[in-house]
């Protein structure tokens, strides 16, 4: 069943024409219908989130995205945002997570794309944000990904959190497991902190 939400035909060639120009080729399964959020990874590149977008935009999917707000300033900020940005000060984390929880919650088509490890550096951990987000809503998480070795990008299976960390994030490790990011070397650690503390 096709979403609702679906973004304009200017998106989709946008999309399809940047893919093809690079070389790379979409795979994947057609994201659940109503609201889910997309994970990015791996993530070692600025890149990698181009690649995201425009399979979304292939999709006719209209996504959302969180930026460093400091994006979004002139002359560059209305462009961010029809790309579907939306600022946040990462200064201030204090309740984001039940703030995102609640617009799911209010809205029946939100997506948002969320890169796990917040940084293109090399990190120990995985933020949990994503999960915490996914299982409060019991909404989907999908999950994309850019593979630099293979050239291609896509998304593969979706699920609704359980509420069991590790079994849910042992399908997630074991999905990325082959795929590989613009820079191996910087790949995340995919383990949320939760896991390591029990």
């Amino acid at each position: 069943m096709k979403p609702k939400n679906r973004s304009g035909w200017f998106k989709y060639f946008l999309g399809k024409t940047w893919m093809k120009l690079n070389g790379w080729e979409f795979e994947g399964n057609f994201p659940p219908e109503g609201k889910f959020i997309l994970l990015c990874s791996p993530h070692t590149s600025n890149w990698d989130f181009v690649y995201l977008l425009a399979i979304m935009f292939m999709m006719r999917i209209k996504v959302s995205w969180f930026g460093k707000h400091t994006l979004f300033k002139k002359p560059f900020g209305g462009f961010m945002r029809w790309l579907g940005g939306i600022p946040i000060d990462r200064r201030n984390t204090y309740g984001v997570v039940d703030e995102i929880v609640e617009r799911f919650r209010t809205r029946d088509d939100l997506i948002i794309a969320i890169t796990p490890p917040g940084t293109r550096k090399k990190t120990e951990t995985w933020k949990s944000g994503f999960y915490h987000i996914a299982h409060k809503a019991q909404i989907h998480l999908l999950l994309g990904y850019a593979d630099y070795g293979k050239k291609k990008a896509g998304t593969g299976p979706s699920f609704i959190p359980s509420g069991n960390i590790k079994e849910d994030m042992d399908m997630i490790r074991e999905f990325y497991k082959d795929i590989r990011g613009a820079h191996p070397e910087l790949e995340s650690t995919i383990v949320l902190r939760e896991e390591l503390s029990n």
